[in-house]
């Protein structure tokens, strides 16, 4: 396949990018050649070829492995879209289609609490006949692969920054931050903020949008606390808060059923101090029909989680 690009004319073989989507499906050379009955040697002529043909290097080599570098990574998720597809043209040419699923691949940040990535993926069966992939990870890497297409949508707490134009955001949620501890700081909640100054605090790390929240909040309220934990699961800081380690900060949403428990006690409302969450999608020449739907009408329908 011919294609010009700023007046340069490239190929695609497409025999080397299926050998080469064998190759990293397989997890290696020896296993590929077996499957595709090609000498090892032979493949790796073909790999190499189809590197200088699109001129860049695919793959890391060391110690007789070759895995995908960045660049790798994207060709692969390319390829395997195309030989899904010739895949479903040749079972329709024979009357014999498939279900028709898109794949919708989302990053969840690891810290967004469970409840929330479940909603996200009821709604996108209700609302496209899809097949959905979740995959947690730091927000740093998560929008890295949103931006290299190897994921459709991320669901994250912070807003993204990038060139203008590469990226959709949709705010979905604006959540008040609470101050909770157990039954032993019930006290604290009269007097409050005053009443929590040199108070033993579980927190999250320090890259995290609440921490500053928090931090901002105590500033103005000229408040010190003693932080003694610093947790990134927002799980932890909850298990922690319950055993009376120390006070923890958290969303409206992630606390209300042990409130009502009574296993947590609302110490404070952290007034004029938020958490956000967002939808994100890479702007794309070709949308993924299931993103755009979920990007255009999703809405979380329960901000109270489960424990």
């Amino acid at each position: 396949m011919r294609i010009v690009i700023n007046g340069k004319a490239l190929w695609v073989n497409y025999h080397h990018l299926y050998c080469f989507y064998v190759v990293v499906t397989e997890g290696g050379l020896t296993k590929a050649s077996k499957v595709l009955s090609i000498g090892q040697s032979a493949l790796s002529i073909q790999m190499k070829q189809f590197e200088e043909s699109l001129g860049f290097s695919l793959f890391d080599r060391a110690h007789r492995v070759i895995r995908p570098n960045e660049q790798g990574l994207v060709v692969f998720s390319y390829a395997r879209e195309i030989f899904r597809l010739g895949g479903e043209m040749l079972q329709t040419l024979h009357d014999r289609p498939t279900a028709k699923r898109l794949h919708l691949q989302v990053g969840v940040l690891d810290t967004i609490p469970k409840h929330l990535s479940i909603e996200l993926v009821e709604q996108a069966l209700e609302l496209s006949p899809c097949a959905v992939s979740v995959m947690e990870g730091e927000p740093t890497r998560l929008l890295q692969e949103l931006a290299d297409h190897r994921l459709d949508l991320v669901l994250t707490n912070r807003f993204p920054t990038s060139e203008p134009g590469k990226l959709n955001v949709k705010r979905i949620a604006r959540v008040p931050l609470w101050l909770v501890g157990s039954p032993k700081f019930r006290h604290l909640s009269k007097g409050f903020p005053r009443s929590i100054q040199g108070q033993k605090v579980v927190l999250p790390t320090i890259d995290s949008h609440v921490r500053h929240e928090f931090e901002h909040y105590c500033k103005r309220q000229g408040i010190e606390v003693d932080v003694v934990v610093e947790a990134q699961d927002v799980m932890v800081q909850k298990l922690l808060a319950l055993r009376g380690v120390g006070l923890t900060v958290v969303p409206e949403f992630a606390v209300h059923e042990y409130l009502e428990k009574r296993e947590l006690n609302l110490i404070g409302k952290l007034q004029g101090s938020f958490e956000e969450l967002f939808l994100v999608a890479a702007s794309r020449k070709i949308e993924n029909p299931a993103a755009a739907a979920v990007m255009k009408k999703f809405q979380i329908q329960k901000l109270a989680a489960s424990p």
